[in-house]
């Protein structure tokens, strides 16, 4: 199993980005383009847990950890994920300590927690990997835990305690339209909440995280403190290329048809 959590306990920086298109084949691109982790994303994302499996098959070859964002706290959400083979999840809006334990509770078996024992499934190689496995899930699935809100980060320190809250991740534009200032990375509420919640994971011994609203963003994050950083997503990546080769072969186009009618018209 790759152990994204045992290098975060070790203090390195790992580097991410997310996948929002459900799609197989970006997964595989964007695994093997030198990210640490993909956050796969059924929250936000077109694809559902029915194209997980894929996602993760495509990633089996790469060094790429696939976290999943399960879409709600719901237990059997994580559930399903975990036994598909996903080495950590993402739970958004986690906003209080009992929320917190609850979510941590998911990603364990008893008696440490609620996780259904199954063990005919890809994350225990369908029976022949399960006492192993089982062994090994605490020390290895990452349990990522969105810090989106208003109430979060007043809650941020509570939260940062539980055992098994690994990173606590900051959600740039959720967090600011809590905050009543939508977009607004550098306002002193979001820089006072994004340092407020560094202070909790590293009093706690816990790693902090976020989705960069630039890579420019990099450095200032790093010193305060995070070591979970994403960036970007397989959308925005196709998109902005997209747009970027088009806006070029229009200005061409452009170009080359002005210089034709000026020929025509010599």
């Amino acid at each position: 199993m790759k152990n994204l959590k045992q290098r975060i306990r070790n203090g390195e920086t790992v580097i991410g980005a997310f996948l929002n298109l459900g799609s197989s084949i970006t997964t595989e691109l964007v695994g093997a383009a030198g990210f640490d982790f993909v956050v796969i994303d059924l929250e936000h994302g077109s694809g559902t847990e029915v194209n997980v499996l894929g996602q993760l098959q495509a990633l089996e070859h790469t060094a790429c950890s696939a976290v999943i964002r399960v879409e709600s706290h719901v237990r059997q959400r994580s559930h399903r994920v975990l036994d598909l083979g996903a080495h950590g999840i993402m739970f958004p809006r986690v906003n209080s300590a009992d929320e917190a334990r609850a979510c941590a509770a998911a990603l364990r078996y008893p008696p440490l927690g609620v996780r259904g024992v199954a063990s005919m499934n890809r994350a225990c190689n369908f029976g022949a990997g399960f006492r192993d496995y089982v062994a090994r899930s605490v020390d290895s699935l990452l349990g990522v835990f969105q810090i989106e809100t208003a109430e979060a980060v007043q809650n941020v320190d509570e939260i940062a305690a539980v055992d098994g809250a690994d990173v606590l991740f900051i959600g740039p534009l959720d967090l600011t339209q809590s905050l009543g200032i939508l977009g607004q990375f550098e306002h002193p509420d979001f820089v006072a909440a994004i340092r407020k919640t560094a202070e909790a994971a590293r009093k706690h011994g816990k790693c902090t995280g976020v989705l960069m609203p630039k890579t420019e963003n990099f450095q200032l994050f790093h010193e305060l403190g995070f070591r979970f950083l994403a960036s970007g997503s397989d959308g925005a990546m196709v998109a902005n290329a997209a747009r970027n080769l088009a806006q070029s072969m229009i200005e061409m186009r452009r170009s080359c048809v002005e210089r034709a009618d000026a020929a025509a018209k010599g």
